[in-house]
Order: C-alpha cells, then sequence, then structure tokens
C-alpha cells in the first residue's frame, strides 16, 4: 500500500469500488469518464483507512480546528471514522452532525452532538459538486455559534462550475467562504496515479480529454 495519502486513497477507493471507470451521466449533465461514491467505503476496515487518508490530508494542511462536523448524510460517518481516528493518534475531537429535518420531539432541533458554540469547525464531507450541501452546513453552524475553520472533502474533481467560471465547485465555495478547502486527492493526482499504474493506463486518455475539455483553468 503506498505511503502517501493521494495515492493511498486512490487505491483504498478502487479496492472499495467507490472510485469506477466507465460512462457515467452527472447531475451537472456532464458525461463522465469516471464516478466517485464514498457510500462503498461500506466497511469498518475500508471507512478506518479513508479516516486515515482525511487525518493525513488534514495534518498536512496545518489548519486549526477543535470539533468535527458532518454533513447529513454522508458527512455523518466521515466526521465519525475522522474523530475514531484522530482519538486513534491521541487526540479526542468533539464530534457534531445535523439532521436533515428538525425533530419536534425528544432533545428537539436539528444538531446531534457536540455543541457548536464557540469552536472552530472543520467540516467533513466526501465531495463538493454544486456547493448546496456545504453552504448549508456552514449555515448551521453559523447560527449555533461556531465558526468554520475549514472544510474537508475526500475528492475534488477540479473541473469548471460553470461554462464562463474556470474555478472549480471547491474554488468557489473556499472564495465565498473565505475558507480552505481541503481535498485528500484531486483529478491531478489520479490523473497521475493511472500513469503509473498499468491496470488504468487504458483509462488515461479519457480523463486527459476530460480534463481539457471541463477542467477547471486555476488548478
Amino acid at each position: 500500500m503506498p505511503t502517501d495519502h493521494r495515492q493511498r486513497f486512490l487505491q483504498l477507493a478502487l479496492d472499495a469500488n467507490a472510485l469506477r471507470f466507465g460512462e457515467f451521466t452527472l447531475k451537472s449533465g456532464r458525461s463522465s469518464p469516471y464516478f466517485f461514491n464514498a457510500g462503498h467505503f461500506d466497511s469498518g476496515a475500508a471507512l478506518a483507512g479513508l479516516a486515515s487518508c482525511y487525518a493525513d490530508a488534514i495534518d498536512a494542511a496545518g489548519v486549526e480546528f477543535d470539533l468535527l462536523f458532518g454533513p447529513a448524510y454522508k458527512g455523518i460517518p466521515l466526521a465519525t471514522a475522522l474523530a475514531c481516528e484522530y482519538a486513534r493518534r491521541g487526540r479526542d475531537l468533539p464530534v457534531a452532525f445535523n439532521r436533515k429535518e428538525a425533530k419536534d420531539h425528544g432533545e428537539g432541533g436539528n444538531l446531534i452532538g457536540a455543541p457548536l458554540a464557540g469552536r472552530r469547525v472543520l467540516v467533513v464531507d466526501d465531495v463538493i459538486t454544486a456547493g448546496t450541501a456545504i453552504r448549508e452546513a456552514l449555515a448551521i453552524i453559523a447560527a449555533a455559534g461556531g465558526t468554520a475553520a475549514a472544510i474537508a472533502i475526500a475528492l475534488d474533481r477540479q473541473e469548471r462550475v460553470a461554462d464562463g467560471d474556470d474555478r472549480s465547485a471547491a474554488q468557489a465555495v473556499a472564495d465565498e467562504q473565505a475558507i480552505p478547502v481541503i481535498a485528500i486527492a484531486g483529478l491531478s493526482d489520479l490523473l497521475a496515479f493511472a500513469g503509473e499504474s498499468a491496470t488504468l493506463a487504458a483509462e488515461r486518455d479519457r480523463l486527459l480529454a476530460y480534463r481539457a475539455r471541463h477542467g477547471s483553468r486555476t488548478d
């Protein structure tokens, strides 16, 4: 297993079938030669390996934070697994997440876990596409008295938000919110990974063509 968190993550994603190659229609309507679905990290070992990659990428970025927040739904297991990884490394971090719909009985509200007020919050999610879910999460954090410190995602597709906007979705959110977006790996890393793998060599030309057509010009 590679020691670099980018290569390690991509190999884990392949092994878990979270990273697939073929012809996929994205929510944007684009036809993509690859697809990433973090939901396929569906075992304890797979999630533990993924959390280790997140932690390495976050530590390398040097951001300061003191609470992990997982937006519903995929962010919930990701933030939880990352909290367990940091505990394994000797850092016990509080973790919180939101419900999609506020609960009107019991403890009520739309937040579960540690209180956010006065804390520097690291948002943990799988990808940023249109950025809608992330913006909602940031609004929840602000309303609860927390301060968003950074956003950590697994994969940055590094493709343009739209015609006329050369930034990626991750860059657009980072610019708009004035906080860093940390990705374990991006399309550029996937291209490098494919170039070093005999089994993925056939996919590289299609990935290059996709980047030439849709890739962000500012990554």
